[in-house]
């Protein structure tokens, strides 16, 4: 069972001293701190728990790391792409960290819980003082000044006590499209995995605190809110009495309120009736569900270790359209898994004509140190995985095309995001997830509009504000 436990006082008590020490230490009027993320909506989470922490703590936020008097990356470690980026760019710093000495680096995340690379960092970047991986949230606080204090590196990881850590502060970065997480950790192992590895077993947070948090996310403006989990449909796992995932979406759903609820991610071994039928019943769970399915080949999801099959997945499509009719189906894909062969692929390439896919995350296998899959023979050649991979883009891209232009003239319910800086257009997205852009005043960023679609492009469509 998952234990829940709430931010002690101790951190609360670190966190006033590092703003005593801060006011001493500090390059400017207000202490700066500089955070980047890496990766996924849980990432993101994150770093507004730790910008929630600094908060307390006196710090303000800059964009401009040459400021800061704090600099953290949070890290992603599944992608080999996201790795080389962190560490391109925490090697950028070593000439700032001489300038500036009393400057803090700090690196936390899925990365740094990786023994090989928390090793290289203390190796080969002396200048970063402060790792911490992802189960030491909770302990940010004591970390943190223990590191300005002391003045010697502070690393810790592969601490994973199982618990759930409650009322940690949090610094959201929007005001009305904010993420809300419902559980941690994965129980799933799909081979090509790391997150298990750094996330640690899943772990679920209490219906009642989740559904009070979304409550205050609503009253304070919140009109797109997404429920984060690397495995949302297995959510109540370690709980007793155990609730389902659609009880609790269908719980959040009552909240009374002009909103939209959205979820990810979603497991195809996982996604049950229950849930599609709860959707379709629902007054603010959008018309989204992406369900990843990364490969079309029976042989190769059994060596994915998916726990379905290409007939499963299928049925859960189809009883997503028959209960949804206008439901927007989104999915992740992975191409050239090691063994795959051409007619494997082809299979994908089947399934995304028959689903007709609104969008598709698409991604050429990386191997991840630690995972099964890693030591798997791969002898198909980086420049036929590309060949194939352009192969699946320009499927996708006819699909995607064909779907927007069915939409013109419709009129749809977008909420607006964002106004362009190059063409002043403004940029939003509907129940389906689907971008939306058109003419208008920025004070309408963060409403609900209705927009008749009047062009289509290959992804995003254009309209004008009814």
């Amino acid at each position: 069972m998952a234990v829940q436990n709430t931010f002690s006082d101790s951190q609360s008590e670190y966190l006033a001293l590092t703003a005593e020490l801060m006011d001493i230490r500090k390059r400017g009027e207000t202490p700066l701190a500089f955070v980047r993320t890496y990766g996924c909506q849980q990432n993101v989470a994150d770093s507004e728990k730790i910008k929630g922490m600094l908060k307390v703590a006196g710090y303000s936020f800059t964009e401009n790391v040459e400021d800061a008097d704090f600099i953290l990356f949070n890290t992603c470690a599944v992608r080999e792409h996201a790795e080389d980026r962190v560490f391109g760019n925490v090697g950028a710093l070593k000439k700032l960290k001489r300038r500036h000495p009393q400057i803090l680096i700090a690196l936390c995340g899925c990365m740094m819980e990786e023994k090989h690379v928390a090793d290289r960092i203390y190796q080969s970047f002396p200048f970063v003082g402060l790792v911490f991986g992802t189960h030491c949230l909770h302990q940010f606080p004591e970390l943190l000044y223990k590191s300005l204090v002391d003045g010697k590196r502070v690393f810790v990881r592969d601490n994973d006590d199982k618990k759930v850590y409650e009322g940690i502060p949090t610094f959201r970065d929007g005001t009305f499209k904010g993420w809300l997480p419902i559980m941690y950790g994965c129980d799933n192992f799909c081979t090509y995995c790391i997150v298990p590895y750094v996330r640690g077993r899943e772990r679920s947070r209490e219906p009642e605190v989740i559904i009070n948090e979304a409550r205050e996310m609503i009253s304070s403006g919140f009109k797109d809110i997404t429920l984060l989990g690397q495995n949302v449909n297995s959510y109540g796992k370690g709980l007793s009495p155990r609730p389902t995932f659609a009880q609790l979406i269908g719980e959040i759903d009552k909240i009374e309120g002009d909103y939209w609820l959205r979820f990810m991610t979603s497991h195809p071994k996982d996604c049950t009736r229950e849930l599609i039928d709860t959707i379709a019943q629902s007054k603010h769970i959008s018309l989204h569900l992406h369900l990843p399915f990364q490969s079309g080949s029976d042989r190769i999801l059994k060596a994915m270790n998916r726990h379905y099959d290409r007939e499963k997945y299928l049925a859960i499509v189809n009883y997503a359209k028959e209960k949804i009719p206008n439901v927007s189906l989104t999915s992740d894909v992975i191409v050239g898994f090691p063994g795959e062969t051409y007619e494997d692929f082809q299979q994908t390439l089947s399934l995304i004509r028959e689903v007709g896919f609104t969008s598709l995350f698409t991604f050429i296998y990386s191997p991840r140190v630690g995972t099964p899959a890693a030591s798997l023979d791969d002898p198909i050649t980086a420049e036929e995985k590309g060949k194939w991979f352009q192969e699946l883009l320009d499927t996708q891209e006819e699909i995607a095309a064909s779907r927007c232009a069915s939409m013109v003239s419709k009129v749809e319910r977008v909420l607006i995001e964002e106004k362009s800086k190059k063409d002043g257009y403004l940029s939003g997205r509907t129940s389906g997830n689907i971008i939306v852009e058109c003419p208008g005043d920025e004070n309408l960023i963060g409403t609900f509009q209705n927009v008749q679609i009047t062009e289509a492009r290959n992804w995003i469509l254009k309209g004008r504000i009814t």
